[in-house]
């Protein structure tokens, strides 16, 4: 810039604007280097006189002060609105250290803590977890299972029928069935976790609905030692290594043998007490060897495979697990019972 009065101007502004602190400072020296009447727009007036060959230079010169002047102005500009934003938060700031209101957090049901516990257990002994339909036929829920029509097993598991030969189903039985049928003949081993439906009067120990997880396992070789074994290990994980079991005669139209399993009871360790009725044990669920005819009837040779199966109640675990006194607690959506439950921090 050759121009000794531009110079001057430019100089005497941006030392002003380095100066200023606040930002009507700025306005105010913005409209006396800027505005209208300003030394520079004065200066814009001459070009008009000037010689011809010195009004190309004295324009560009012109314009050249005042984009310096402008970008000073702009850059100050937001350095003083950026510090007072800063000045502003800060004296603003929320004071995040005090105590924050208390976020009550729910639990999980007792029920769905023991039916993962039991997956995982079944799971660690290489059982795959299979599903079925809850609304089944009757060829599937009964007559695959060795329950023929009129057969006098049905009357202990009176049902909800939606017509004549579909219905609720009465227990997880029905996944083994399609599952055998799916598998064609090949070796099996699944747990059916899983709803069931029976026409029980609620109280305190029968509910209209409950849940099971039943097993099946089919091969070459299997007797009831692998049974034992299974359902023995079984309760010392879920209840502790010092639980025992015994198997206990019974009858299931689906197994033969067929037992009862009853664990030692936890409160006197089966030396007997009135928990368990002076016996020192506890009915907790029924299985057997897989009847020779729903081998057959599914498509396996009872000369070649055998098998056993187990049916659990899930809310039996439950409550002989947790010491709950009544079935129906875990459907109320009481939260104070779900708070027994809630994991301590």
């Amino acid at each position: 810039m050759k121009n000794e009065k531009l110079k001057s101007i430019v100089s005497e502004a941006l030392e002003g604007i380095k100066k200023a602190l606040k930002l009507d400072e700025i306005n105010e020296l913005r409209n006396r280097f800027l505005g209208k009447k300003s030394e520079l727009s004065s200066l814009g007036g001459l070009i008009a006189t000037l010689p011809v060959e010195e009004k190309k230079t004295f324009g560009i010169e012109m314009n050249e002060a005042k984009q310096l002047i402008s970008q000073a102005f702009e850059e100050k500009l937001n350095a003083l609105k950026q510090k007072a934003l800063e000045e502003k938060l800060k004296k603003e700031t929320i004071d995040i250290s005090l105590p924050s209101r208390e976020v009550s957090l729910g639990a999980r049901n007792p029920f769905y803590i023991v039916q993962d516990e039991m997956k995982e257990i079944f799971i660690g002994m290489g059982f795959d977890v299979a599903d079925g339909p809850e609304i089944e036929t009757d060829l599937y829920n009964f007559e695959l299972l060795n329950i023929p029509k009129d057969h006098p097993a049905r009357d202990m598991q009176d049902t909800f029928y939606i017509d004549e030969n579909t219905l609720l189903r009465t227990h997880t039985s029905p996944v083994q069935a399609r599952t055998m049928e799916k598998m064609n003949g090949k070796p099996i081993r699944i747990i059916c976790p899983g709803k069931t439906y029976r026409r029980d009067d609620d109280d305190a120990t029968h509910s209209h609905q409950f849940a099971q997880i039943e097993g099946l396992v089919i091969d070459k070789d299997i007797n009831i030692g692998h049974l034992k074994a299974t359902l023995e290990l079984f309760a010392k994980k879920m209840f502790g290594e010092k639980r025992e079991i015994r198997l206990r005669s019974s009858y299931f139209p689906f197994t033969e043998p067929s037992v009862e399993v009853d664990i030692t009871c936890a409160n006197c360790g089966g030396k007997g007490c009135n928990m368990c009725k002076g016996t020192g044990y506890i009915e907790i669920l029924g299985g057997g060897m897989v009847h020779p005819n729903v081998l057959k009837m599914n498509g396996y040779d009872p000369e070649v495979y055998s098998g056993f199966a187990f049916g659990i109640g899930i809310e039996r675990v439950a409550i002989l697990r947790y010491g709950i006194d009544d079935i129906r607690k875990f459907y109320n959506n009481d939260v104070r019972f779900l708070h027994q439950f809630k994991k301590k921090d």
